[in-house]
């Protein structure tokens, strides 16, 4: 056993999300959203890059003393996996893992809508889960992947860097990648994916454009893609996608994103303040018609519009479920105000409203 498998212990049983171990510093959990200090002495340099050295790869130790930085998946049998990151700071080695639980939670218990787990049965296209980090894109992800592999009889490959969530094959054959360790790249991964006969993809993070541009290829080309990227609202997706591309192919891009997109999920995660935990508001778009010609034309702007009235097909607008949370006393006020879209909505709601306001 590894001497820092104590601290994996100490965080599963606090039900902590993620483990700060920095030197200079006691280590330290993040609890429902908030860092709380373990009590425990402050970190030496050198004993804590021997801990963390103990359970990294080889090869990982070596990309770390030359980069300064490093992700790796490590497994503790019977209790989680985690994600970990090694990286550089100014007073020695520092760490961040983030627990990746063993049991995957179904979208029922996640208590995800209904149109969530029907985006797993589409037969092609692609389905974008975004959100900034740690809102629980892959949590949600899982679920969605999850759905498909109970109830459909096809190939799923995932990427990722590191892998998280493991599934094991039910009615799916399963294959799981990890950058670095089974292939170099997303990228790599994904043009060799396109000849192992996949009918779901999973990319873990749409990082670059070489990337998303192979990813809306091969949900083009008849396979059901799933995707991450870190933006706020299913507007800023699409725009976000069809930036990344040199201007002289944005015409042709948004024409090819509009026949191929499936949905855009946009969450973010909040501390819930009726009980211990917390809680997911959700922006939902379903590429309708309406919402490809929108696409197509450069009308991303009238997007959350179309969601407006897109109710009947399931869709929400992230203020709206935000609100719905407010309005049942599981959010605070305050945490609504800072991760709305719409601040202006709920600056009335606050009790304290900020002297300095803008949209921003």
């Amino acid at each position: 056993m590894a001497k820092i498998d104590a601290f994996f212990k100490l965080m599963h049983d606090q039900k902590a999300s993620d483990l700060h171990l920095v030197s200079g510093q006691p280590p330290a959990l993040r609890i429902n959203g908030d860092m709380e200090r373990i009590k425990y002495r402050v970190l030496d340099n050198d004993v804590l890059r021997a801990m963390l050295y103990e359970i990294a790869p080889e090869d990982k130790v070596k990309v770390f003393e030359e980069t300064g930085d490093v992700d790796f998946g490590y497994e503790i049998p019977g209790l989680a996996r985690y994600r970990a990151n090694f990286f550089m700071q100014k007073y020695g080695v520092a760490a961040v893992f983030r627990e990746i639980p063993s049991t995957i939670l179904t979208a029922e218990q996640l208590g995800l809508p209904g149109v969530i787990s029907k985006l797993a049965m589409l037969p092609r296209g692609l389905v974008l889960v975004t959100g900034p980090t740690g809102s629980g894109k892959s949590t949600t992800l899982a679920a969605i992947i999850d759905v498909a592999n109970r109830n459909r009889k096809d190939h799923i490959i995932t990427v990722e860097d590191p892998i998280e969530f493991v599934h094991q094959s039910q009615g799916c054959i399963v294959n799981h990648r990890e950058v670095g360790l089974h292939t170099r790249t997303f990228s790599a991964a994904l043009r060799g994916a396109l000849r192992e006969d996949p009918d779901i993809i999973l990319v873990g993070e749409m990082r670059d454009l070489e990337t998303i541009s192979l990813a809306i290829e091969a949900a083009s080309t008849g396979h059901l893609v799933f995707g991450t990227l870190h933006t706020s609202s299913a507007a800023k997706t699409v725009d976000r996608v069809i930036e990344v591309f040199p201007a002289n192919q944005q015409e042709q891009i948004r024409s090819t994103l509009a026949d191929g997109l499936r949905a855009v999920i946009a969450q973010v995660l909040f501390k819930r303040i009726d009980k211990k935990g917390r809680c997911a508001a959700l922006e939902i778009m379903i590429a309708t018609p309406a919402v490809r010609n929108l696409i197509r034309e450069g009308k991303t702007f009238q997007i959350p519009s179309s969601i407006q009235t897109g109710k009947r097909f399931g869709m929400q607008l992230l203020d709206d479920c935000i609100l719905d949370l407010l309005n049942k006393g599981m959010i605070s006020a305050e945490d609504a105000y800072a991760k709305a879209n719409d601040k202006g909505k709920f600056r009335p709601m606050l009790k304290t409203p900020p002297s300095d306001f803008t949209e921003a």
